[in-house]
């Protein structure tokens, strides 16, 4: 009976990171040790929550058995790469009981089990590049045997010396560095390298989040939290507007006093909006009047 490889655990404690202070995920879920949420059982997250290392490797082992048991239960993966990955692929999704890949996968078409294994690469309804590179090395994993390069994964905390930088462009840098402008930190030249302009931007951003730890380095639950700023953003943007414009044509042709429903809708937008991500207002405030979170 295959069980995750020690290859197979490192694979996805890289790509989770290994976080022992409570964060939020891309779209909102409270997350500690590795990917580890509530849904799985066990330690259940909340704000301020703090784990040792030990326990979050405890946590992981019994969750990578649960995931485990619904791999085994496709009854197609009977090599040692391909289960481990496909252990990874649910332990982040766990959508591997109804995955069209999979279906595929056990018929034989590897060629369209591959470009369907590539789908799955949104989070709340968005296209993330973090899930497109979490897909790619799933992908190279359970079809060629690929375990990938740890210093180069999804998860690797950027904290590098100054003075032993990499030598190459690092893709998750540059996502970071194009969101820190975007949330109107300076980090510099969008290059992709990792310098003191970077991680003086990220140093002052973390200082503005309630949840995050202000150490300058670009972890997982950094990372997160800038992804979940830009998809904060678009979704007040689109379905706040959205919903303003269609109660605004609504109430025009049914008759009430539209002029008043919809600033009344917008308000009610507004606060829907306000309370389901507090921490993010909080963040913002805190930008603008130089206040540090400790």
């Amino acid at each position: 009976m295959l069980t995750t490889s020690k290859r197979g655990r490192d694979f996805i404690a890289t790509h989770e990171g290994v976080v022992l202070r409570a964060y939020k995920d891309v779209v909102g879920i409270w997350t500690i040790g590795v990917g580890h949420t509530a849904r799985a059982g066990g330690i259940k997250p909340k704000p301020g929550m703090k784990i040792t290392h030990e326990q979050a490797m405890d946590q992981l082992e019994a969750d990578l058995r649960k995931f485990e048991g619904r791999v085994r239960k496709q009854a197609c993966f009977d090599n040692q790469h391909s289960f481990d990955g496909a252990t990874s692929f649910d332990f982040n999704t766990g959508r591997i009981h109804n995955a069209t890949w999979v279906k595929r996968f056990r018929e034989g078409e590897l060629t369209r089990a591959e470009e369907s294994i590539m789908l799955w690469v949104k989070a709340g309804g968005r296209k993330i590049r973090g899930l497109v590179n979490r897909r790619n090395a799933e992908r190279r994993l359970i079809f060629y045997g690929d375990y990938g390069h740890i210093k180069h994964a999804e998860g690797q905390r950027r904290s590098e010396p100054l003075d032993i930088l990499p030598r190459e462009q690092d893709p998750m840098v540059k996502e970071a560095q194009e969101l820190l402008t975007a949330r109107g930190f300076n980090p510099g030249a969008i290059d992709g390298w990792w310098g003191r302009n970077t991680k003086g931007a990220l140093l002052e951003y973390q200082k503005t989040h309630p949840h995050l730890t202000n150490d300058g380095i670009l972890g997982p639950a950094t990372m997160a939290q800038l992804r979940r700023d830009a998809l904060v953003v678009k979704d007040t943007m689109q379905k706040g507007g959205g919903t303003v414009i269609g109660s605004g044509v609504l109430s025009f042709f049914s008759g009430p006093p539209w002029q008043w429903v919809v600033p009344t809708v917008f308000v009610m937008v507004l606060l829907y909006f306000g309370w389901r991500n507090r921490d993010l207002i909080a963040a913002r405030l805190n930008k603008l009047l130089g206040r540090e979170v400790d």
